[in-house]
């Protein structure tokens, strides 16, 4: 069974920085695609970041520039660094395990997510 247990959410000023830290549980996270999603109050869970083994990544627009992911496969972990915070950025930010090694996959595993909230 996979567990991914998340850390790092928080409040911050707008324009200030977190990171977010997903660690997995299981062989799988070293052979399968990672990502980050959020879901804000009233909407839909949304795509922010995604990472392959080899470490090619896909981000959202909204987030580009900004957000850095990255996976350290010693340590079965992936993070999120994210910069120039901005109200928008406020949801609950949740860890994903893809059932291939690719984040156009289906999600195999959700993580318990992490609130994040940028004040103004």
């Amino acid at each position: 069974q996979v567990q991914l247990m998340e850390s790092g959410g928080g409040l911050v000023q707008a324009g200030g920085s977190l990171r977010l830290s997903c660690a997995a549980s299981g062989s799988i996270f070293s052979i399968n695609a990672m990502g980050w999603y959020r879901q804000a109050p009233g909407e839909q869970r949304e795509l922010v970041a995604g990472i392959t083994t080899g470490g090619t990544t896909n981000y959202a627009s909204s987030v580009k520039g900004r957000f850095t992911i990255s996976r350290d496969s010693a340590k079965n972990t992936v993070y999120l660094q994210m910069n120039s915070l901005q109200p928008e950025d406020t949801a609950v930010y949740y860890c994903a395990l893809y059932s291939r090694n690719s984040y156009y996959s289906k999600v195999e595993y959700w993580g318990q997510g992490t609130q994040v909230t940028v004040s103004s």
